[in-house]
This record gives structure tokens, sequence and C-alpha cells, in this order.
């Protein structure tokens, strides 16, 4: 047997070893229908070697579901997984091919016109990252996305936060967020670094922080010298701490909500920036952009520039160089003496 059809559905039937097989594509088109069953043939052959236990009817949800509980997932997964799963959810990931991710593209864009071509390709990495973590675990016996293409992205022009809608900010912000405003603009901290950020990992003596959780190799263990705005805030912020739980130590997350370590900042921020009526609407990654722009603008080398935001190295020799510490206070320095003027005074980059 092969193809057929029941109805205008096309359906597989074929042998392995005397053992019969039969599946729905789920599918009308006759070529789409034929790539199917070849993974559907492969599959059935790899199982008979015991190659891999793969279930022909699993979901993309139940992959998605498994994913979230046992891997190593962030906020940046599970926002993702929102609109993926909406799409893929109760598809079999046999029936997952290039084609259905171009079918995704056309149905997001049409719901949302305004989505880039880099928002959609974030997406696919997204599902490709979980197919393959699918194959790792024998869930699947191959990831049918593993060379789809991404669409070639146009370069935009990233919007710099100026000192005054800085302050602006500052001053509608929740607590929490403001405090996290503060730290991404004189650190260059990723978002979700200063979610992780503990207190262990802040020497206020020396004027010290150290990153010791990073989504890069390079950006952990890295030590970035406090501004004093950052170092003022973070001390205030130790000592109310340590006399609401009366303590002389601090230890656990700095940045928290309710007492709970932040996990999210999409809802504060936009209502940050709605209440500050400014004309420019940012990103809360833009603030990691804003603090190497000005450490550039300050008159900062590249090599400090990089160690300071735990950059992957561009050329080899870049390697062989350790930024010292002092180089880096240096560095903060030199921000300081640009931006501190200029904020007082309230005037915009």
């Amino acid at each position: 047997m092969t193809l057929f059809k029941r109805g205008r559905i096309y359906w597989t039937g074929f042998y392995v070893e005397g053992q019969r097989y039969q599946y729905s594509t789920g599918v009308t088109n006759r070529r789409i229908a034929e790539t199917i069953e070849q993974k559907l043939r492969t599959e059935a052959q790899l199982q008979r070697f015991n190659i891999a236990i793969a279930d022909p009817h699993v979901t993309f949800s139940e992959i998605a579901k498994e994913f979230e509980e046992k891997a190593k997932t962030s906020i940046f997964h599970r926002g993702r997984l929102v609109f993926l799963n909406a799409f893929f959810g109760e598809m079999p990931v046999i029936r997952i091919t290039k084609n259905t991710v171009a079918e995704y593209r056309v149905a997001r864009q049409k719901a949302n016109p305004k989505l880039k071509d880099s928002t959609l390709n974030r997406d696919i990495a997204v599902i490709r990252r979980i197919l393959y973590w699918a194959q790792e675990q024998g869930r699947i016996a191959q990831n049918p996305l593993a060379r789809v293409g991404m669409v070639r992205e146009r370069r935009t022009k990233k919007p710099i936060i100026t000192i005054e809608h800085e302050q602006k900010l500052l001053e509608v912000a929740k607590p929490h967020l403001r405090d996290m405003i503060v730290a991404a603009l004189d650190t260059g901290l990723r978002r979700g670094e200063l979610f992780k950020q503990q207190w262990e990992d802040i020497d206020l003596a020396n004027g010290v922080l150290y990153v010791t959780r990073s989504k890069t190799a390079e950006g952990e263990a890295r030590e970035i010298p406090l501004t004093k705005r950052l170092k003022t805030l973070l001390a205030e912020k130790a000592e109310k701490a340590k006399k609401t739980a009366e303590l002389t130590t601090l230890s656990g997350p700095v940045f928290t909500f309710q007492g709970r370590q932040v996990s999210g900042l999409k809802r504060s921020w936009q209502t940050a920036q709605r209440d500050a009526k400014l004309p420019v609407r940012y990103r809360f990654h833009d603030l990691r952009h804003a603090f190497a722009t000005r450490l550039m603008l300050a008159g900062v080398i590249q090599d400090v520039r990089m160690a300071l935001m735990g950059h992957e190295p561009r050329t080899v020799h870049w390697g062989y160089t350790h930024v010292e510490l002092v180089a880096k206070r240096e560095a903060i320095r030199k921000l300081e003496q640009r931006v501190l003027p200029r904020r007082k005074i309230n005037l915009s980059d």
C-alpha cells in the first residue's frame, strides 16, 4: 500500500518487516502527504532498530509541555509558546514542515501586520529548539525543522533612550521597576540577569556587582563597578531589607515585587511608558543599548565595553586580553562624567 484518500484527506499504509502501519497525514495536498509518509516510514524503521522510540501521533503541545517541565526554559521561551501553541498546539509533530512554518508566518502577520520578520524568526527559533530537545529525548526520531530557513532581517534603527526620557520614566515607574531601570542603565545587565541577580553577588564595600547567572558563557563571572547612583540605591535597599527581615546579612534575589523575585516586567514597563507620555516606544532591552552607547560616547574603548556587557569576543586576539577591574572603574567614571551633568540640567542625548 501507499498513499490513498479517505474523503479529501490522504492516508498512508505500508509494511516494515511484515508489520503493518497505517496513518492519516491530515493533509489534502499530495506533495505534502508524500513528505509526511516518508517521515513515517523513517520513524518506523528507526523504531525497529530501537534507535528512537517515537510516537507519530504526539502533538506539539504535548512536546512543549514536557519541554517547559523538564528543560531549561526562560521567559523568552514561555512568551513565544503562547503564539506557537495557538497555531501548532494540536498538530502532530509529524505534520510540522517548512510549509506549515510558512503558513504560521502568514497567519501571524495577518493577525498583526506590524510584526517584524525578526519577531517571527525568534518564534521559529524557539519551535526548532523545542523539537531538537524532543529529538534528544527520543520523543521524535528527527527534527522536521532542522533545515528550515529564516527570513532575512532588515536592519532597523534602535532608539537610544535620552536623559530626558530616562527621568520621565523614573518619575512614574513603580518602585520595583524604577530600581531595575536604574540598574539596567548603569550596568547594562540583560533583563534575565537582573531577575537572577543575588545579594551574595554584590560587594557594596568595594562597589562591585558580579554577574554569575547569564545567558552566555562570556556574560557569567563578569564584574561591573557600581555607579554612585546605583551604589546608593542598592545600599538603601539592603538597609531596608535587613530591617524588615531583622537580618545582619542578605541573601536571595535583589529585585523583588511583593516579596517575590521579579519574573516579568511587561505590564509595569508598558504602564510606565504610557504614564510618562513618551513620543518613542522603548523596549526594556533598549536600556542595555543605552548603557553601551553612553560608554562609547564617553570614549571607552571597545574591549572594555565588551567586557562590561558580557559580549562574545569578536576576534581571537581579544580572548587573550583580560580587562582589569581598574579599567572598568575608569570606564564607569567616564560614563558618570558624561551623564551626570546632563542629567541634572535635563538635557537629552
